[in-house]
C-alpha cells in the first residue's frame, strides 16, 4: 500500500475528491494563484486557469491569490509590479472568473494571512525546507542565491492555503512537495495546539504542460509563449517567425520535431483535435499551412476573451474595485483564523 506522501495515494486521494465534486461541490474551499511577473499566456490558460472557472462554476468555494510578495523571492526588483497585477486581474476575468462567486486578492494586501508564518515556521526543519524540490528548481533556474523567502516559500504557500481553510488546490505533479508540508503543519498544528485547520490535498490535473512555440517549457522569456493579451496580428507574427525544420511533410514527433510537434498541440487544445489528425489532415502542405491553420486555431478560440479583456482594462476603476473588495473579503478571513490561532495557542491576553 503507497506511504500517505507518494504520488500514488496523492492521485487515490485526487480521483476521489473528483468524483465527490460531482454531487457535494460545497464542501471543498479551493486556493491557487499567481505570481506577477509578467502577462499570463496559454499555457497558464489551459493549464490552471480554466480549471479555476470549471471550479467555481461548479460550486466550490474558490479563492485566487495574485502572489506579489513571491515576485521577489527570485527577483531584485518590482518594476512593472502594479501594471502586472491590473492585468492579471483582467484577464481573470476575461476568462470566466466570476468575482461575486471568487474572491481575488493580493499577498500584501493581507497582513493577517501573512503573520501566519511565524507559528507555521516553527512546525518545520531546516533540512525539510532545504529537501523541497520545488526550491530547489527554483533556484537552479533563476541562479539567484537562496534567499530566506525563497528557502521559506512553501511555508508562505501554507500560509495562504490554510489562512481560508482551503482543503484543494489544483496542481501539477511538480507541486506536490508543496501541498505535502502543507499537510505536514496543518496536522502538526492540530495536534500541538488545537483543530483549527482542515486536511489539504492536491487536486492533479490532467492537462499536459502544453509547449511553447519552440518545443520549451512556455515563457515569455523564451519568446515562445502566446499572451492571453495578444492581438490577433501580433500572435500570427509570432506564429509565423517559431523555427520548425526543413521537413515538408507535418508529422508529430515531440522529440524529434519539437518545432513542428508544439504547433501541432497548439491547434490541438484550441480546436479540441487530436496533434496527429492534424497533422495527418496537413500532410506535406508544409509548415506555412500549419502555421496558418494555428494561428486560425489560436485567435478564434481567445477572440471572445481578448474582446473582454479590452472592455476590462478600459475601466480599471472596476478593476480595482474587484481588487480591492476582495482584499477586504481575504483580511476578514484572514483575521478570523489569526484569532483562531492565537485562541488555540493561548495567546489572547484581555480585551
Amino acid at each position: 500500500m503507497p506511504n500517505e506522501g507518494s504520488y500514488e495515494a496523492a492521485l487515490a486521494r485526487s480521483n476521489k475528491i473528483q468524483e465527490d465534486l460531482k454531487v457535494n461541490p460545497g464542501a471543498y474551499t479551493m486556493l491557487t494563484g499567481d505570481r506577477p511577473t509578467g502577462r499570463l499566456h496559454m499555457g497558464h490558460y489551459f493549464g490552471t486557469i480554466r480549471e479555476r472557472v470549471r471550479l467555481q462554476d461548479m460550486g466550490v468555494r474558490t479563492n485566487i491569490i495574485i502572489a506579489d510578495y513571491q515576485v521577489i523571492t527570485d527577483r531584485d526588483s518590482t518594476g512593472n509590479i502594479a501594471d502586472n497585477v491590473m492585468n492579471m486581474v483582467a484577464d481573470y476575468l476575461a476568462c470566466g472568473i466570476d468575482p461575486e462567486r471568487t474572491m481575488v486578492f493580493c499577498h500584501s494586501a493581507v497582513p493577517a494571512a501573512n503573520q501566519l508564518m511565524l507559528p507555521f515556521l516553527s512546525l518545520v526543519t531546516e533540512a525539510e525546507l532545504l529537501r523541497n524540490p520545488t526550491v530547489k528548481a527554483e533556484q537552479e533556474a533563476s541562479g539567484h542565491a537562496l534567499t530566506g523567502l525563497l528557502l521559506t516559500y512553501p511555508v508562505h504557500q501554507a500560509c495562504d492555503i490554510l489562512f481560508c481553510k482551503g482543503n484543494i488546490v489544483p496542481v501539477g505533479r511538480d507541486q506536490l512537495p508543496h501541498i505535502e508540508l502543507t499537510r505536514t503543519i496543518a496536522r502538526r498544528f492540530n495536534e500541538r495546539f488545537g483543530k483549527v485547520f482542515p486536511t489539504v490535498d492536491g487536486l492533479l490535473t490532467s492537462t499536459p504542460l502544453l509547449p511553447g512555440l519552440d518545443g520549451r517549457k512556455m515563457s515569455k522569456s523564451y519568446g515562445n509563449a502566446i499572451s492571453l493579451g495578444m492581438t490577433a496580428d501580433e500572435t500570427a507574427k509570432l506564429i509565423r517567425k517559431s523555427r520548425t525544420d526543413g521537413e515538408r511533410t507535418i508529422t508529430f514527433d515531440p522529440e524529434g520535431r519539437p518545432g513542428v510537434s508544439a504547433l501541432l498541440t497548439t491547434a490541438a487544445v484550441c480546436t479540441g483535435r487530436d496533434e496527429v489528425e492534424i497533422a495527418d489532415e496537413i500532410g506535406d502542405a508544409g509548415a506555412g499551412a500549419l502555421k496558418k491553420l494555428v494561428t486560425e486555431a489560436v485567435n478564434d478560440y481567445f477572440a471572445p476573451i481578448r474582446a473582454r479583456r479590452e472592455e476590462l482594462l478600459a475601466d480599471p476603476g472596476y478593476l480595482a474595485e474587484v481588487l480591492a473588495d476582495g482584499n477586504r473579503r481575504a483580511n476578514e478571513q484572514a483575521n478570523a483564523t489569526l484569532d483562531e490561532v492565537r485562541a488555540a495557542m493561548g495567546m489572547v491576553y484581555g480585551a
